[in-house]
């Protein structure tokens, strides 16, 4: 009878060694919503990339420089870099600043500014949020300038995939309103010299 005793026992211990990982799962699961420590991770966030292109009116020399981050505060309206390098604030290649959006705070960096290629490049990031690239190309047409402009966009989670659509929605119409207020500024500029 003892040998008995002994076999359901372990029987039994053996039966809830089994049950705990199942038991641990299904508690993690309760927790956090039915989400795995990676899977929700690896889960596809949304990511954009949205173009468009308008003539400046003046030569790329004049206009280039515009799309630094500490000159651009002549021509876009609401436009307030704080400069964390260099100091004092001035358009360098590799400067790096912060931009508030709404509640949150963007760092900016900047990864190429050749004002002779017309190469200007930014990464921005939105702390578990987001991530954006803007690529400027500025291509001398004459007396006046083309400038490209891309917006790549990507979530970092799944709370952000909704905002990243929505901003793509405003890049896309950004052209018109970038070409209006480079002009105001280069026809004002002209005007005083």
């Amino acid at each position: 009878m003892n040998r008995w005793l002994v076999f359901l026992v372990g029987l039994a211990c053996g039966a809830a060694a089994m049950a705990i990982p199942r038991g641990t799962v299904a508690l993690h699961k309760a927790i956090h919503g039915g989400h795995h420590g990676h899977g929700a991770a690896d889960a596809e966030r949304v990511h954009t990339e949205e173009r468009f292109s308008f003539m400046a009116q003046g030569p790329m020399s004049i206009v280039a420089p515009l799309f630094g981050a500490d000159k651009e505060r002549v021509w876009a309206p609401g436009w307030d870099p704080k400069f964390i390098y260099p100091l004092p604030a001035a358009d360098v290649q590799g400067m790096v600043f912060e931009v508030a959006h709404s509640h949150l705070k963007a760092t900016w960096v900047n990864t190429q500014l050749d004002w002779k290629t017309g190469r200007v490049q930014y990464v921005y990031v939105i702390p578990d949020a987001l991530v954006t690239v803007i690529s400027l190309q500025l291509t001398a047409a004459g007396d006046s300038t083309r400038v490209d402009v891309e917006y790549d966009r990507t979530a970092l989670n799944a709370e952000a995939d909704e905002h990243v659509r929505h901003m793509a929605e405003g890049d896309r119409g950004s052209g018109p309103e970038w070409e209006k207020q480079v002009n105001e500024y280069l026809r004002q500029a002209a005007s005083h010299p």
